[in-house]
């Protein structure tokens, strides 16, 4: 399928989609995003490691996001009972770009003003209902029944991608990790910030996490164990006062710190199961191909997620940049990404293991052996996989080039 002045439909405005759409108008292609909410969402705080950073700073518009975000280059570790275990880069060896903590909704308000100062068009309320391909250009047929023709369509809509299931019924489901994240934000405890620091705590029956900015503001989040996947709206019905009740009893036994931040805590704690995907047997068929966490979710664990998006688009609109044949150039883009999102899968998988730890003597273990573990950590190449990568996208021949 060649095609000339292509223009592609978006599916999904999180993170891919807008990232996508100003690649591939640097690649001369036309596209526009159509995404299922109302409007732009909130929802809590990620990681921006900074390979997806350096994505950003390829499209020039890294500087807003970095305003937003909080520099956090150090992890310290805890035990539950206020041991050490530890500390690692937030990232690879120094020189490299650094990690930045940002409110999920920050970030997407930054990639939206960055598409539409560039006239990339946003259509909110679009739930995608089917997809229909011709010989002459594939059409997105949404829930409200308005369409949108183009030449091709990106699915960059998530874990539950309704563009997986059209392209690939029979794939294989999300896989629940048996972790639930829960977290929030406050700024009614007098905490001194942690410049460039997030800290993290093993504790008896959860893990949790903190950061406070230089304002004072904290962020935090937990992750505990449920062994049965909760049903689909089961975590969004339990209110704000009755998750801080379960958590203070969670951590009742832990570093009292964590009390505090969650006591002083006085609304908009929310919850979600935490899924990832991957591997899938089908990542692209005639005119649509998957992009993100629609192909690849990854456990929140390897602070990952946003930044493996953000590689898909650079070097998904490479590919289209260097190749008119659309079948070409979703091989193309599978064949380049496959083995690393992946790999990246799986190592994201074995972190979230230790967060299930319970029980004395697995508690016991996990804290012993811990420390080995992050010295491993500390070595300045052992993680140049994740974060050094490259997408190449100024150079001549198709392939990333990872720095090291």
């Amino acid at each position: 399928m060649k095609i000339n002045n292509p223009k592609a439909i978006i599916i999904g405005a999180g993170v891919a989609g807008p990232v996508i759409a100003l690649f591939l108008q640097r690649a001369g292609i036309q596209a526009e995003i159509y995404e299922a909410r109302p409007q732009d969402s909130t929802g809590w705080f990620l990681n921006l490691a900074g390979n997806g950073m350096d994505v950003l700073k390829t499209l020039g518009i890294e500087k807003p996001i970095m305003a937003e975000g909080s520099p956090v280059p150090q992890m310290v570790m805890w035990s539950g009972n206020g041991n050490r275990l530890g500390e690692v880069r937030n990232g690879a060896r120094a020189g490299l770009t650094e990690s930045v903590i940002i409110r999920r909704g920050e970030l997407q308000r930054c990639l939206h003003d960055s598409a539409m100062k560039q006239g990339i068009r946003i259509h909110f309320g679009k739930k995608l209902r089917d997809i229909q391909t011709t010989a002459q250009g594939v059409t997105a047929i949404f829930a409200d029944d308005t369409t949108a023709q183009g030449d091709f369509l990106i699915g960059c809509d998530g874990v539950h991608s309704r563009t997986r299931q059209i392209i690939s019924p029979d794939a294989p489901k999300p896989h629940y990790t048996g972790l639930v994240s829960t977290g929030g934000f406050t700024n009614n405890l007098d905490l001194p910030p942690t410049p460039s620091t997030q800290h993290f705590i093993f504790g008896k029956r959860g893990f949790f996490g903190y950061h406070v900015r230089a304002s004072g503001e904290i962020y935090w989040f937990n992750n505990h164990g449920r062994a049965q996947e909760p049903g689909r709206t089961e975590l969004t019905q339990i209110v704000s006062e009755d998750w801080q009740q379960r958590l203070l009893e969670m951590h009742r036994d832990d570093l009292p710190i964590i009390n505090r931040i969650i006591e002083s805590t006085q609304d908009g704690i929310g919850a979600y199961p935490i899924y990832d995907l991957s591997p899938q047997p089908i990542w692209h068929k005639g005119r649509v191909v998957l992009a993100g966490d629609a192909i690849h979710a990854i456990s929140p664990s390897a602070g990952q997620g946003a930044s493996l998006a953000m590689e898909d688009a650079a070097i998904l609109a490479k590919c289209l940049r260097h190749n008119h044949d659309l079948e070409t150039a979703f091989s193309t883009y599978e064949t380049l990404r496959r083995e690393r999102v992946e790999r990246m899968v799986k190592w994201a998988r074995s972190m979230g293991g230790a967060k299930l730890a319970s029980g004395p003597i697995q508690i016991w273990f996990r804290d012993l052996l811990m420390p080995f573990f992050l010295k491993f950590a500390t070595n300045p190449a052992a993680l140049d996989w994740v974060y050094a990568y490259d997408t190449g996208w100024d150079a001549a021949k198709l392939e990333p080039e990872p720095s090291f």
